[in-house]
This record gives structure tokens, sequence and C-alpha cells, in this order.
């Protein structure tokens, strides 16, 4: 008699695509885009994430892209003051400022480092969270008929709602991709779809927004090389697929099942070799952020000198690594 099976289990299949060590990995999209970023960091991968800031929807995703490729220059025109804060509809918050200048300023010099590190970039992941558009009308004050990447806390009357059909958003990808291919040739471009619920829009609504998304990826990867589709929302919702592995809203997966989603993409897009000095630098961050009761013990100072001699070892056989900084800690502890 065969085992009772309780859950369906979606394996990692490598990809030929591999992530290594020295690789620029751009990432753009919606929050969970920053949940992956913070754990390529944290092994000292060379990232650069969400330029424009958090975006959900794939049009705006697009524009950011094209800002980029173009090197974008945005001028007092582009945006707009509300609540005393000036904003770009194409940005998200965090570039808002209660300055003009600022605001620019801050746009600007992130999409200037964007298209320099766009053009050396090995990898491109971008993660779609939501088809719905919000679309300013004749309400808002000016720009109507713009689609916006982010209300800025706008009254509600000023946008219409719409969502991308799979046929126009397969469009919208088209052209995206075709401008990233001829910006970086050696651009590997990684489609994921965010497993956070916008229940915003409903439930019902919600889904329909995801099986847009699904249907236009998969019809553009199989008209395109150099593209591949990461399973992350599949992992989540149909591998996991339990409120257990979501945050108290039941919106957004909780720490389990994005560390469950990071492992999955090791498994798929690092090699054996990346994985092992992955585990090593694991270990040299865990000594690198360690608070020790007794740092003067002699215990302590044996941990100290031991990592000194791990990440010397490392940074020899593995140039390309930025551990000096870790280097340079470990030393400074010591005799403290």
């Amino acid at each position: 008699m065969s085992a009772l099976k309780l859950k369906l289990t979606l394996d990692a299949k490598p990809s030929e695509f591999k992530i290594n060590y020295g690789d620029k990995i751009m990432l753009m999209g919606s929050c969970f885009t920053e949940n992956i970023g913070a754990k390529l960091q944290s092994h000292l991968f060379e990232t650069l994430e969400n330029s424009h800031g958090i975006l959900f929807n794939p049009l705006s995703v697009q524009n950011a892209l094209l800002d980029i490729i173009s090197n974008k220059k945005y001028t007092p025109s582009d945006l707009f003051l509300l609540n005393e804060v000036w904003n770009s509809w194409h940005h998200h918050s965090r570039f808002s400022d209660v300055s003009q200048t600022a605001t620019l300023e801050k746009i600007n010099t992130s999409i200037q480092a964007s298209h320099t590190f766009l053009q050396t970039a090995k990898h491109l992941v971008i993660t779609l969270g939501s088809a719905w558009l919000y679309i300013l009308n004749e309400n808002a004050p000016n720009k109507i008929g713009l689609e916006v990447a982010n209300n800025h806390k706008a009254p509600s009357n000023w946008f219409n709602k719409k969502l991308f059909t799979p046929h126009d958003l397969l469009a919208s990808l088209t052209l995206l991709v075709t401008k990233l291919q001829a910006f970086n040739p050696q651009l590997h471009i990684v489609f994921t779809i965010s497993p956070v619920r916008h229940l915003r829009e409903g439930l019902v609504e919600n889904n329909r927004s995801k099986a847009v998304l699904i249907q236009a990826v998969h019809d553009l990867i199989s008209n395109h090389t150099n593209i591949e589709y990461f399973p992350a929302y599949e992992y989540v919702v149909d591998d996991l697929r339990d409120y257990r592995f979501y945050a108290e809203d039941l919106v957004h997966p909780n720490y389990a099942a994005t560390q469950y989603v990071w492992e999955k993409l090791v498994e798929t897009h690092m090699s054996l070799d990346t994985q092992f000095i992955m585990k090593q630098i694991a270990e040299l961050q865990l000594a690198f952020n360690h608070k020790p009761f007794f740092s003067g013990s002699v215990a302590h100072q044996n941990f100290l000198q031991s990592c000194i001699e791990k990440t010397t070892h490392l940074m020899h056989q593995y140039p390309i690594l930025p551990l000096q900084n870790h280097l340079q800690f470990f030393k400074d502890q010591i005799g403290k």
C-alpha cells in the first residue's frame, strides 16, 4: 500500500543560466523582489534593486526599465505637488521630498547609477505583482490618462482602474525585452510572479490579475531566448499551500515561505561551487554580526583569529569576493 500524500511538491529544475559571484544582478518589481534581493545581498552578491522603488504592475516596471535604458533625466515638469510633498507618478514615495530639487536629485542619481549597472549586468530578475492598472482621470489636476506606479495617497476619485489584457501585456513585455536585449545582449532575464495577494482588488480580482500575468509571461518566454520563468508564485500557492506560511495579514508570505522560495532559487540558479562559497560566506556573516558577551576572553580572541584565517583563505581562493571589510573588522577586534 502506497504512503498517503498530504501535499504536492514542486521540485526545483536546475537552470542552464547560473548565477555566479562576480555577476551583476538587477532586481525590479514588487516587494517580494526586495525579500529575494536581501538574501542575495546577505551572501555578498553584487545587486541593485528597485531603482524606482517598489513597483507592482508590469507597465510601471517597463517604464522604469526604459527610463534606465535611455538614462532619462527627470525635470520639474515630471513631478507634482501633493500635501506639501513633491512626487513622481513613476516612482515609489521613498523618492518624494518636500524639496523639489531633492526629489529630482534622488530620482536622477538612481537612474544614472542603474543605467551604468544595467550595461554590464548579467542577470535581471523581474517580479510582477498585479495586472491592475490605475490611470489618472479628469479629476486629477494634470497628466490625465497616465498609468501610475504609486498613488501617493492622492484622492481615490483621481483614478480609474482597468485590468491589463494578456494580449496587451504580451505586447508590452515583448517591447521591453527587445529594448533590454538590444541595450545589453548578454543579459539573462528571469520573470517571476509575486505570491503576495492584492486583496485591495478582492480575491477573485486578484486571481484574474495573476492569471493575466502568468499567461503573458509564458507566452513571452516561448517566443524568446535567454528568458526564464522562476515559479515563486507556485512554490507558495501550490507547494506550501497553507496559511501557516503567510504573515498575520494573510497577504504576505512569512519568513518560512520566503526562505523556502530562496532555497529553491539557489537550487535552480546556483552551481554547487557557488553554493559552497555561499555557505562559507553565511558563516562569516554570522561571525561579523556576532555580539560577544566577553570580547576580551581567550575563547573569543581565538574565535576572531579563526575568522581572520577563514576570511583570508576565502579571499585568496576567490579574489572577486568583497570581504575586505570583514577581514578588517576581525583584525580590529583582536585585543579588544
